[in-house]
């Protein structure tokens, strides 16, 4: 519950309930209310929607090769001629020489050089994997990438899939600025604009290659002008869902000559902007604190307000610094593990791609992203535990690695850890189907063989289902590729049939693809092959906990499913609108599913492990599982 002090805010909130995107003249209402604590809690209720008590954390480096370039921004207080005695240039050895194996991210901007060729660029990103191949390459902004493409008479794709080709993986927000003519023409008038810089980006989306958007906000903009630069990236983020992040930077005034109200931003205006991003991006899954230009305190409390990302350690930032950022030059990993564990959140070590590495925190219970899950959560209190909200696949491993004590688990990630996790009486069964498993195929299940399947990245049981189903009842030999699979995705069209799980499989109910006519529910496929339920998650915990808090769990799932299907079934209007269901659709799929793990369940998991086993004996359906991220 929020009491808001400024009413204007509470049909802004009743929208964000109800999934219901804001619109332009919401974000100036935002940006005019004295309330901050009402839009920090939405923002933080919206956070906590996303990815639970999750705040994210990169090991990684900065590298500014150069600070010598072509511009003379006149916000920079990086950049200076080659003529100047502060002007430095690397070499490939000398950023080789500031990586090392613990890394997992390198980002690297800087100045835009007049001389270097581009046999330079390819070749840095080229060593860097060759010599550290664990680390994964950031790099070039959108003004770089349009230089490069300008330089070197290069077609931006062109450009791009040879960085891609050398070992680039994702593209910095940075070059964004603030998407106002007037402020370009004031402070940038060198630089690319807001077209260009959304059209590189949708480039690189196209290509495969993940980005971040940035906002640099505290100069000269207005509220109008940072209100249309986040709708413009919600846009495209709509088209391409091709953003990873989103970052706003205050602006460092440094000795660049713009006057300025006041010498850097107020807290409040940068814990409103990160709120107001959070509450305006519904699109984007992450919001991060740039604690280099925030300071360490201050991100710690954005954290509950719209925050779920610190960036990283970031060694040899100087771009910031140069502009008199007041942060440490590199802040330790163990004191960002402690800034995220006193905003009472979960730190999460993760790749350049927000795939979760480690947890460091206690008492965490594991959630899978998905609303089968609903009836457990909707009325769910664990007291003094934190939730942690992934797919299927991310949670098992860290389920497997031990980072979490509790919650609900794929079947398949269970057996693998059987030993060290105890069942409980709880999980998610298909019946006769289930609803939310489906593989889709241009041809009939029987003339599948021989044919190249894509598998939702998010998997682990269902695929393990469909091998069993597939290749020892059928005898089938299959080739499969992971693949990112959602009901927007249109580059399916060259596999045969595509699996896909969750609430992705939902939205296709009312959204099914042409091409692929043929679909199978997976759970009936099982029911028709055993004649009993498919278990595709399970409740467990780990042996540790004492037999009393093993029933007090059970007891806290019982109450909870209780509430929920007494009566009539409640769904939030906010997850009616992400799955473009209505509320009876959506309440006959979970009335459908099973919650109580019984006889017959125990039967069919005892089923399945001998299958599993049979399955991974085999070394070529290990192998024909090819990751593709």
């Amino acid at each position: 519950m929020i009491h808001f002090r400024d009413k204007n805010l509470i049909p802004i909130w009743e929208k964000l309930q109800s999934g219901i995107e804001l619109t332009f003249e919401d974000g100036i209402t935002l940006y005019g209310s004295n309330d901050i604590l009402s839009i920090g809690k939405m923002a933080h209720w919206l956070q906590r929607e996303k990815v639970g008590d999750a705040v994210f954390f990169v090991v990684n480096q900065k590298i500014e090769p150069t600070n010598i370039c072509v511009l003379s921004c006149k916000f920079c207080d990086f950049a200076v001629k080659k003529t100047s005695p502060e002007a430095y240039e690397m070499t490939i050895e000398e950023i080789l020489s500031k990586l090392n194996d613990e890394l997992m991210e390198v980002h690297i901007t800087g100045g835009l050089h007049p001389d270097w060729e581009w046999d330079y660029y390819v070749g840095m990103v080229k060593e860097i994997k060759k010599h550290f191949p664990k680390i994964d390459v950031k790099a070039f902004t959108a003004v770089e990438i349009d230089f490069f493409s300008k330089k070197f008479k290069k077609s931006i794709e062109d450009i791009l899939l040879e960085l891609k080709e050398a070992g680039l993986r994702t593209l910095p927000g940075g070059g964004a600025e603030i998407f106002s003519e007037r402020v370009r023409r004031s402070l940038f008038n060198q630089k690319i604009g807001a077209k260009r810089w959304l059209e590189i980006h949708k480039i690189a989306h196209s290509l495969g290659i993940k980005s971040n958007a940035t906002m640099l906000y505290g100069h000269v903009e207005t509220f109008e002008e940072r209100v249309n630069h986040l709708l413009k990236l919600r846009d495209l983020q709509k088209e391409t869902n091709g953003f990873l992040s989103f970052i706003p930077l205050a602006f460092q005034p440094g000795d660049t000559g713009i006057k300025m109200r006041n010498q850097f931003t107020s807290a409040i205006d940068d814990l409103r902007t990160i709120a107001i991003s959070r509450l305006i991006l519904n699109n984007f899954d992450h919001i991060k604190a740039y604690w280099i230009m925030l300071t360490e305190e201050l991100a710690a409390v954005a954290l509950n307000f719209g925050a779920n990302d610190l960036d990283g350690t970031v060694g040899g930032e100087r771009i910031a610094h140069d502009a008199g950022a007041i942060t440490p030059m590199q802040l330790a990993k163990n004191k960002l593990i402690n800034i995220i564990n006193d905003a009472n959140k979960i730190p999460v070590e993760r790749d350049i791609y927000y795939r979760p590495l480690k947890l460091y925190s206690e008492k965490i219970v594991g959630k899978v992203s998905y609303i089968n899950t609903l009836p457990f959560f909707q009325n769910l209190n664990f007291n003094n535990y934190k939730i942690f909200t992934a797919p299927p696949r991310q949670l098992g491993f860290l389920f497997k690695e031990g980072f979490i004590d509790a919650g609900i688990i794929s079947l398949v990630d269970y057996l693998e850890k059987e030993s060290d996790y105890r069942l409980l009486k709880y999980g998610i069964v298909g019946n006769k189907n289930v609803k939310s498993v489906i593989l889709y195929s241009k041809v009939p299940l029987e003339q599948l063989n021989k044919k190249c399947i894509a598998v939702s990245d998010e998997t682990s049981t269902s695929f393990r289902l469909m091998q069993a189903i597939l290749e020892l009842k059928q005898g089938f030999d299959l080739n499969y590729i992971r693949e990112k699979i959602s009901y927007r995705k249109t580059n399916l069209s060259h596999f045969d049939a595509f699996l896909t799980i969750g609430d992705d499989a939902l939205k296709f109910m009312n959204n099914k693809p042409e091409q692929f006519k043929y679909h199978y529910d997976l759970a009936q496929l099982w029911y028709e092959w055993k004649s009993l339920p498919f278990v595709f998650a399970v409740w467990t915990v780990k042996n540790t906990l004492s037999e009393s808090q093993c029933e007090e769990i059970n007891q806290l799932l019982e109450n909870s499913l209780k509430k929920f299907f007494d009566g009539k079934i409640e769904i939030e209007k906010f997850h009616l609108s992400n799955l473009k269901l209505s509320s009876g659709e959506i309440a006959d799929y979970l009335n459908n599913l099973t919650y109580r793990i019984g006889v017959d369940e125990i039967k069919s998991i005892n089923i399945f492990r001998e299958i599993y086993d049979q399955l991974k004996m085999s070394n070529k359906n290990i192998m024909n599982l090819i990751e593709r991220f």
